[in-house]
């Protein structure tokens, strides 16, 4: 192990790599030719290792060493210390709650509480090159589809797997490969779904750019099982690195005979093309997406019939989402058995999510189906990051569900969250702590669906609309008795009414904070007070002439002059000038912390009598 070659994996993943992740990568190969140290050490790159928290991130190999929040300036005492006279740098190990420092990554208990299958490979293979992939088992899967199996063996394998799709549906893969099977016509189409649109969400495109290869090769079995000869990726253009990895490994899979004519000597025939699609979220639907792909625009259209039976030109087309076939080619290597015993009886195997928000360690997380939202975010994540209480998660993109504390021991699985209200989704996890607004998160998820709405059916187009329009409403302190029952009724009609996924959940964010969080409505409606002082035209900023130093620094930050007074005199805020930025509170300073930030129904009296 001594004289085994020293690999640095610095990761370039998206996180990463808006922190300067290609400047340490091109920083460390320059030093390592300066100090001749090629036989001794090789740079190697690497798509998303997960804890985006702490990046950017270089794992150092065979010893499973991992430094965090490296900077440039770091790398000389990296090549110094460590390559040159063996000893890590232990400042920039991963540092405990307990401020301890943590070592090698497995020890991290956001790696270490994760169950790791999709993501096995992510961080650890060279994502450019094919044989990484092929070095950890990468194509044993598509190899035992074409020379041991029969189309039918392999859905049947797939289908005993208890596979759900991961793009949100969660419906059964083998299922639908049977359709398609069995659906007359010489003509099919697979598709790859990497429309990954969702706010905070990047599971498939990290997938994408980490392992890009565990896709094709599961997109290559959904086309042999079905029985298609041409298959598509549709991926989003505003993931250049993914369209990038991608076009690399389509490049080398057709140079390795993996695509392209006769693939493994079996006779199976394969062309794969990527599309690019312009960024509209509703393309994440299947309908539209194959709308987009015809060349036409996308918009959702009226099933049945359904694209197994007549989908991409009015052929049998199966779609599957980027961790779905990722799995598939899981499934072919491991057995169907293996994959079974992860998760639940309902949902087996793993659920990926991208975890942000006021969580300590946000990044990519992978655990078993039926681990409970508890795990997930306080025993991966490491809780809330802010040192305030949790309040609430938001699971499944804009048109997912806000869920309290009280659900925090709901098993996370398709089920389970949709009977609580919410759903899987494409897998976004958003944590939220006291200091957020319900009404303000409600409000913004269902803008962004409103926005995004294809327009075509009325019940989603103006049904989003109206329910914008109340919670402005109910936000701004003009909100009345019956909003809430009228948002509900709304709620209710486009569930009912809409064409699509996109308009059936829209709803849910409204459903569910109504649900778990009625009292927030309330009391913006009845007390024209944000208990969360997040709704800006519900609060003021006032100065406590008793606190105040006059040191002046408000007033020079106030864009509009509100911030008034004399040097060393307490000053004060005009509020027919304020604006509430709230930049006077932040410049403040903490020795006297005069700047207060109350309900606009207070006066500064009501609220230190409260104090006192």
């Amino acid at each position: 192990m001594a004289d085994e070659k020293i690999e640095l994996l610095v990761c370039l993943g998206t996180g990463c790599e808006s922190a300067k992740s290609d400047v340490l990568f091109a920083k460390l190969s320059d030093e390592i030719k300066k100090h001749k140290l090629e036989n001794k050490a090789a740079v190697k790159r690497i798509g998303c290792h997960g804890l985006c928290q702490q990046g950017p991130v270089i794992a150092v190999e065979p010893e499973g060493l991992f430094y965090c929040q490296v900077k440039e300036s770091d790398i000389e005492e990296i090549i110094q210390s460590h390559l040159i006279k063996g000893k890590p740098v232990e400042r920039l190990f991963y540092e405990h709650d307990d401020g301890t420092r943590i070592p090698h990554y497995r020890d991290i208990p956001f790696y270490a509480k994760q169950t790791r299958v999709v993501l096995k490979n992510s961080g650890h293979i060279d994502p450019s090159k094919i044989d990484d992939y092929i070095a950890v088992g990468g194509y044993k899967g598509l190899e035992r589809a074409l020379k041991e199996m029969s189309p039918e063996e392999v859905i049947e394998e797939v289908y005993n797997s208890g596979l759900r799709g991961r793009g949100g549906a969660g419906f059964p893969t083998g299922l639908k490969w049977k359709f398609a099977r069995s659906s007359p016509g010489d003509v099919k189409y697979a598709i790859c779904n990497a429309d990954e649109g969702d706010p905070g969400a990047f599971m498939d495109g990290s997938i994408l750019v980490a392992d890009p290869h565990s896709v094709l090769e599961g997109l290559s079995i959904a086309a042999y099982a079905i029985g298609a000869r041409e298959a598509f990726i549709y991926v989003r253009h505003e993931y250049p690195s993914a369209v990038a990895s991608l076009k690399k490994a389509l490049k080398q899979s057709y140079e390795r005979g993996f695509l392209g004519e006769n693939i493994l000597g079996t006779g199976f025939n394969l062309d794969i093309r990527m599309m690019e699609g312009a960024g509209a979220f509703v393309c994440g639907e299947e309908t539209a997406l194959m709308a987009s792909i015809e060349g036409k625009r996308g918009m959702p259209r009226p099933r049945p019939p359904f694209p197994t039976e007549a989908g991409l030109w009015g052929k049998p087309t199966v779609i599957n989402n980027v961790k779905s076939l990722a799995a598939v080619a899981i499934i072919l290597r491991e057995g169907w058995e293996w994959f079974k015993s992860i998760g639940t009886e309902g949902s087996p195997g793993t659920a990926i999510f991208s975890l942000t928000g006021k969580v300590k360690n946000t990044g990519l997380v992978e655990v078993p189906m039926g681990a409970t939202l508890r795990h997930i975010i306080f025993d991966v994540g490491g809780g809330v990051g802010t040192g305030r209480e949790f309040k609430a998660v938001q699971t499944g993109g804009p048109a997912g569900g806000c869920l309290p504390k009280e659900k925090l021991d709901l098993p996370v699985d398709f089920d389970s969250l949709r009977e609580a209200g919410a759903i899987m989704g494409s897998g976004g996890m958003i944590v939220m702590d006291e200091t957020t607004c319900m009404v303000d998160v409600a409000r913004y998820f269902l803008s962004f669906t409103q926005q995004e709405s294809c327009g075509k059916c009325t019940p989603c187009r103006m049904g989003t609309l109206e329910m914008l329009k109340i919670l402005d409403k109910i936000r701004e302190g003009r909100g009345e008795e019956g909003d809430i029952e009228k948002l509900l009724e709304l709620c209710d009609t486009v569930v009912k009414g809409s064409l699509c996924g996109l308009g059936q959940n829209a709803p849910n964010p409204v459903l569910t904070t109504i649900k778990y969080f009625r009292e927030e409505y309330e009391a913006h409606i009845r007390d024209k007070t944000c208990p969360a002082m997040v709704c800006r035209d519900l609060v003021k900023y006032v100065i406590d002439p008793d606190l105040c130093i006059g040191c002046g620094a408000c007033s020079r930050i106030c864009p509009t002059g509100a911030a008034q007074g004399e040097k060393k005199q307490a000053h004060h805020i005009e509020q027919d000038m304020c604006i509430k930025c709230g930049a006077c509170l932040e410049v403040c300073p903490p020795k006297a912390s005069a700047v207060l930030k109350i309900p606009i129904s207070k006066t500064l009296a009501d609220i230190k009598g409260g104090a006192q």
